[in-house]
């Protein structure tokens, strides 16, 4: 928006630093910015950012914790007076195996991608209200546009995500806050990385933090990327249903066995 804060005078709170992603974005973020503060669980694993920056602090915090979120919080409205952007990217993945049905991994999954953003975002939220034009980024994955095989866990969390800030979104405009979402297509990460199966068009975290940063200065209200992945996605799910799971059964691993099975 016009009067949004550039990046140059923002104090920016970035979650989930350690690797992949986030550690991406933090180097791409710290030269643009004011100050970066920067959190994972251990502190120990965001040193390397910390000493390669001089406007980086780490701070320890886990997304599940309220209490360890608001000490952040409160450290960084000490050191720093004020905060204009958060970003909640901390999240996991794990995958479904429909033949042995775990409802802890949900329980772990659904932990740590929506109410660690939730907490994430309550924390920081009476800072944002305080700055010239608060802002809140919060990660999703275009496997929301998609219910996907072995994605149940996952895809729920994310979908759940991007329904979560876009009712921000629209509770937060009036009151001059700005809501992004980030949806990324597959991108190489320790997470992916473990992934036992084809990821067309991955691209690398670098590539992923570019385009998020070019989503940050125009505060964007979907940044998704890369945007052919992601408009097949969307066209795949906005289609007739009986035609949506036809398409997605036969991406099921479910069938494969069935087929060989009969074979």
């Amino acid at each position: 928006m016009s009067n949004a804060i550039p990046l140059k005078n923002q104090v920016i709170w970035l979650t989930g630093a350690s690797s992949g992603i986030g550690e991406a974005l933090a180097e791409n973020l710290a030269p643009l910015c004011t100050h970066l503060y920067i959190s994972a669980r251990s502190a120990e694993k965001l040193s390397h950012l910390e000493n390669a920056f001089s406007n980086i602090t780490a701070i320890a915090a886990d997304i599940t914790d309220e209490a360890s979120l608001a000490a952040a919080v409160a450290q960084i409205q000490s050191e720093a007076g004020r905060l204009d952007t958060v970003i909640a990217n901390a999240g996991t993945c794990e995958y479904v195996d429909v033949n042995q049905f775990d409802t802890a991994l949900f329980r772990r999954v659904l932990e740590t991608n929506v109410l660690g953003l939730v907490n994430t975002v309550g924390a920081a939220l009476p800072l944002l209200k305080q700055s010239e034009r608060g802002y809140i980024v919060g990660v999703s994955s275009s496997v929301a546009m998609l219910a996907m095989p072995r994605a149940q866990a996952y895809g729920s969390s994310k979908a759940a995500v991007t329904h979560f800030l876009e009712s921000m979104k629209a509770d937060l405009t009036p009151l001059g806050l700005d809501v992004s979402v980030v949806s990324p297509g597959f991108v190489k990460t320790p997470l992916t990385d473990v992934n036992d199966f084809p990821m067309p068009m991955r691209i690398t975290a670098d590539q992923a933090a570019k385009e998020i940063v070019k989503g940050l200065r125009k505060r964007t209200w979907h940044i998704h990327f890369p945007k052919r992945f992601t408009f097949i996605l969307w066209m795949l799910g906005n289609l007739p249903a009986f035609l949506r799971h036809r398409i997605t059964a036969a991406m099921s691993r479910s069938t494969t066995n069935t087929q060989q099975e009969s074979k």
